[in-house]
């Protein structure tokens, strides 16, 4: 299906109304996106050849002798039989060079779909696409404090999405709506994305049956011809770190598989805990994890999309909290991208990270580190880019919006140096000469409009106007923002079939079990 084939499909107005739209467009806030990031700008590279070829050696070698753990999944330790590993029990050892030729059929990049094809993604190669924040059971606002997570929580953090320029990505869980039963909550979950954004989305893993649900979901908003051919998904699929593979997230990598829909493989460390204190041992063990379970999926379905994941951090040894935006995990983000590159995969990691408890001055240095670092680390999917608080326990309104503000900075320097006629500014230093100003010259007077990165969010004002104003502080700043944003947001167009097919599916599936919380 062509992209306008597929613009007609999930987005022409009803042919009753029509007038009504019309009217609402007229009156609609105009809503600013900008296309994924392509940096224009190098990788930073910490790893010499020399240590790359002994991590993977030694990553290897753990698949060859300690071997990983497929748990409850007899299926699965048939497929590795069948593909040459040794199994014992549960305990899967792959031999030498087996994980990273059965890899080798991932592709390098690929397109995500959006139901407007303008939002569409290109995942891999120089790009960067930003999400924002999933899984927090919690969210916080300056006005209700901390709280558990509703499902209108989730369709206002949905909205902002929509809302907000420099996010490429609606995301997936980004607060777990607990007003919701479990066995249920995803298909609200998936019909908001579907319905409140235009952007790409991910899919359920938390049961192989709701990751099939969002299969057949996105089958109905995209059509099956399409979701056959096409990417329309991305799924996070988390390894049970140390070297544990569990039924659950395989199954769900199965479905998404065989549908030929994109899965992030991605190790959960915390370093100390869950791997080695030292960075080239973490990294060893991530590479071995990510080469097992990508070659798990290419035993699913040669070809199928991956992205090679690492959520990594450190750990208090005070306090055995997890530790956000240290120089040991930067370290271990920009190894990762090393080895992501050489082995011919799509790179997730990184995020607007911080332990903090509120979006204070914490927040703000633990996530730029985390933020900057993953631009220069080469990541291709950034997770948890706006709105990650209290160690991934919370999403934040305000820190939302400051993050995603700040998302922009991260398009800026991207770019990298303009040095074209126009940049190089020649005309401009010679029409000034010494003594002189640039305020008024030509050149100015041509680039101002873009010459530097605006905020939608700080308050550069002198000190006299920003006191007559109610001296307001950042945390201020954003509560009126997100407010505005969600009193202007306006439901992208959807064909009203497709809305009333996927409204029919989600309270079909809710009346066929009971709810269940647990």
């Amino acid at each position: 299906m062509a992209d306008s084939e597929q613009a007609e499909r999930v987005g022409r107005r009803a042919r009753g109304g029509g007038g009504a739209a019309r009217r609402a467009e007229r009156t609609a806030v105009r809503v600013e996106f900008a296309r994924y990031i392509t940096r224009n700008i190098p990788d930073m590279e910490i790893l010499n050849e020399e240590a790359l070829q002994i991590i993977e050696h030694n990553a290897e070698t753990v698949l060859e002798e300690i071997g990983v753990n497929f748990v409850e999944n007899p299926a699965a330790l048939d497929l590795w039989r069948e593909a040459g590993a040794d199994i014992e029990g549960e305990r899967v050892r792959i031999p030498r060079g087996l994980a990273r030729k059965l890899c080798a059929t991932a592709p390098s990049q690929f397109t995500q779909a959006a139901r407007n094809p303008e939002r569409n993604v290109e995942i891999g190669g120089r790009n960067l696409v930003l999400a924002p924040v999933y899984g927090p059971p919690f969210v916080r606002d300056n006005h209700g404090g901390r709280r558990y997570a509703t499902i209108t929580d989730f369709r206002n953090f949905v909205k902002l999405g929509q809302m907000s320029k420099w996010l490429h990505h609606s995301g997936g869980t980004v607060c777990e709506p607990t007003d919701v039963a479990v066995n249920k909550r995803h298909l609200d979950m998936l019909h908001a994305h579907m319905t409140l954004s235009d952007k790409p989305y991910m899919g359920s893993v938390t049961e192989p049956s709701r990751a099939a649900d969002s299969v057949e979901m996105s089958k109905i908003l995209f059509g099956s011809d399409f979701v056959d051919q096409n990417t329309v998904m991305t799924s996070l699929i988390n390894i049970n770190s140390p070297l544990t593979f569990d039924a659950t997230m395989m199954g769900a990598l199965e479905v998404y598989a065989r549908a030929n829909q994109a899965c992030i493989i991605s190790p959960f460390i915390v370093g100390g805990a869950m791997a080695p204190v030292s960075v080239a041992g973490t990294l060893t063990q991530v590479l071995a994890e990510v080469l097992a379970g990508v070659a798990y999926s290419q035993l699913i379905r040669p070809g199928a999309p991956v992205i090679f994941g690492a959520f990594v951090t450190s750990i208090d040894m005070n306090s055995g909290a997890p530790t956000f935006g240290t120089p040991e995990a930067s370290l271990i983000t920009l190894g990762a991208g090393q080895l992501a590159r050489r082995l011919g995969l799509p790179y997730r990691s990184a995020g607007g990270f911080t332990g903090s408890k509120l979006p204070d001055a914490q927040a703000a240095y633990e996530s730029a580190n985390t933020l900057n670092n993953g631009l220069y680390a080469g990541v291709n999917f950034m997770l948890h880019a706006c709105g990650w608080l209290e160690g991934g326990l919370v999403s934040s309104y305000e820190k939302y919006v400051m993050d995603a503000d700040q998302l922009g900075v991260l398009h800026r320097l991207a770019q990298g140096v303009d040095v074209t006629e126009n940049g190089q500014a020649m005309d401009a230093i010679r029409e000034v000469g010494p003594g002189g100003h640039y305020l008024g010259c030509a050149h100015t007077q041509a680039n101002f409009k873009d010459a530097f990165w605006r905020t939608n969010l700080l308050d550069y004002r002198p000190f006299e106007t920003w006191e007559e104003q109610g001296g307001l502080d950042t945390m201020a700043l954003a509560e009126k923002r997100v407010a505005k944003m969600l009193g202007d947001y306006q439901p992208p167009a959807l064909d009203p079939g497709i809305a009333e097919a996927l409204t029919d599916y989600v309270a079909r599936k809710k009346a066929a079990e009971p709810d269940a919380f647990m």
